[in-house]
């Protein structure tokens, strides 16, 4: 007789299987267990509960599907007992020869399905592929590192697909279900996960956890007749249906797990504010205004991913080094717009393109302490190794000239052009000359984000995420002289609620790229500069 394989469950994982409710947002912590004990488990209860049916596994989108979510929610489903080629095949059509259920709504196309054995189906829909909810019929919705996603695609697209079957589900509770699960959001397009807390349903989750408790009561005392334990069920089934279940849980959830010792090294190597949201998932209050009033992420940043080497890799591109060759936006055969902010203990790089009246911010690096500038245009010429044109057009005002407090010899534009000749690169410089007044610069870089100027900054926002907190976190000063940019942050010891890549030096690096951009305009596809005064 073969042993019972035993399963630790946290807290966490144990409520969101026992609780079982139609919809439910989970805001966990990295290690918190989410793809293993949440995602995964909810996967394998859909396929078993409601077997033909066609489900969603939804990502922001098709790089984050195939690197990131799709491959740990597998795992788990291998954890729970599933085999891939016995239970569920990826990508293809199943073969004959294993037998599979029919589907009640067949797809057409397998490339971007997970078919189990009785027929259920898992659409992989990603939000960048254009209406890749479109004509779908759906019975249930997944979602791992929701945060990222397009909430006017849910509602416009995805949601309404969730219809269904009503005729073959409708006693299952968990028809039409959602489950979202995420680390704690720190961008405002994030922020629509949090109003679940508001639609969540107390009282019935406490009527289901009631039910719960007398079953195992009743079955501890041997009272669990089959009459009274299936009213029970009955009354279990219609109150996960209208249940809504929101949770907020931190990585000692999962402490016994992940040891303290993790724990402590997350402090140690994660940057303080990543630290906050996303092991102890503590809320990030934002601002209602700032600097870059004008700048709305909903509007101004785009996903925009090459996935041809992914196809190429299949369904095991997990831990692949692509480098730029994922992304979409970049025009290979065109210089770099490139600018830089110095500081002691943190150095930025932004990099961007002209496309017509868009700049299109590519991608940002930054280095802190130890690593200084030349790790930061070794980290720049790494990631666009398979760039064509090896060309940047190099904005710097006078900060970069006769300074050296971020090196150890020349100044900053010295430096920076020495390490880019090391690999091979051609830097066309541009002096754009002393920084403007922040008043002026506010008023002209809000005035691209309104679309009054020629030209308008769109952000990679998969290449620039801590970029982009840090322009939503810049704060203003007002003074006679108007709007200033509070900076005087930036010298400060760098703290849990404070980290030095969420203070304003990144943004300093983006007001020069783009300012060089509008004075000094180039030619994408063309070296050369020329003045726009």
């Amino acid at each position: 007789m073969s042993e019972k394989k035993v399963t630790y469950l946290n807290r966490a994982q144990q409520e969101a299987l026992a609780i079982a409710a139609n919809t439910e947002v989970d805001i966990c912590s990295r290690r918190c267990g989410k793809s293993f004990g949440i995602v995964s488990r909810r996967i394998k209860r859909n396929v078993q509960f409601m077997p033909g049916s066609t489900g969603a596994f939804v990502a922001s989108s098709f790089k984050q599907a195939r690197t990131r979510t799709l491959p740990a929610a597998l795992s788990g489903l291998r954890e729970a007992g599933f085999i891939e080629g016995i239970h569920y095949v990826i990508g293809k059509r199943p073969p004959e020869k294993l037998g599979y259920a029919k589907p009640l709504i067949p797809v057409q196309n397998f490339e971007d399905v997970v078919t189990f054995y009785n027929g259920t189906q898992m659409i992989i829909i990603s939000q960048d592929v254009r209406m890749s909810s479109n004509s779908l019929t759906l019975d249930w919705i997944i979602a791992d590192e929701a945060k990222g996603l397009d909430y006017d695609k849910l509602k416009d697209e995805t949601f309404p697909a969730n219809g269904g079957t009503m005729r073959y589900f409708s006693g299952c509770p968990w028809h039409h279900s959602v489950l979202f699960v995420s680390d704690m959001p720190v961008l405002k397009s994030g922020r629509w996960l949090l109003n679940y807390r508001e639609k969540a349903t107390p009282d019935v989750i406490e009527a289901i956890t009631g039910l719960l408790q007398l079953r195992w009561t009743l079955v501890q005392s041997g009272k669990d007749d089959p009459e009274r334990m299936q009213r029970i069920a009955t009354q279990l089934s219609r109150l996960r249906k209208i249940a809504v279940l929101y949770r907020e849980w931190s990585i000692f959830e999962n402490i016994d797990v992940v040891g303290l010792q993790y724990v402590k090294q997350m402090k140690r190597d994660l940057p303080a504010l990543v630290f906050q949201t996303s092991i102890l998932s503590r809320r990030i209050e934002r601002l209602q205004d700032g600097f870059y009033s004008n700048f709305r992420d909903s509007l101004h940043t785009y996903i925009a991913n090459n996935n041809t080497p992914l196809l190429d890799a299949g369904f095991d591109a997990s831990g692949t080094d692509y480098g730029c060759l994922l992304d979409a936006d970049l025009d290979l055969k065109a210089p770099i717009a490139i600018a830089f902010d110095y500081n002691a203990n943190i150095n930025w790089l932004v990099a961007g393109q002209r496309d017509g009246s868009i700049l299109r911010i590519l991608k940002s690096f930054y280095v802190k302490y130890t690593r200084k500038l030349r790790e930061l245009v070794d980290d720049f010429c790494h990631y666009y190794r398979a760039q064509l044109c090896k060309e940047v057009i190099f904005y710097y005002d006078s900060t970069a000239l006769g300074s050296n407090y971020a090196v150890a010899e020349d100044d900053f534009k010295a430096v920076i052009c020495e390490q880019f000749a090391k690999h091979g690169w051609t830097v066309t410089s541009q002096f754009i000359g002393r920084p403007l007044a922040h008043n002026l610069k506010h008023s002209i870089i809000n005035d691209g984000f309104r679309g009054g100027k020629d030209l308008m900054p769109m952000f990679n926002k998969e290449n620039n995420e801590a970029l982009l907190v840090a322009i939503s976190l810049a704060e203003v000063d007002i003074s006679p002289l108007g709007f200033h940019k509070q900076k005087g942050g930036e010298k400060l010891a760098e703290s849990e609620d404070d980290p030095l890549e969420y203070r304003t030096d990144g943004t300093d690096a983006f007001d020069t790229l783009y300012l060089g951009n509008i004075l000094y305009p180039y030619s994408s596809g063309l070296s050369g500069i020329g003045s726009a005064l």
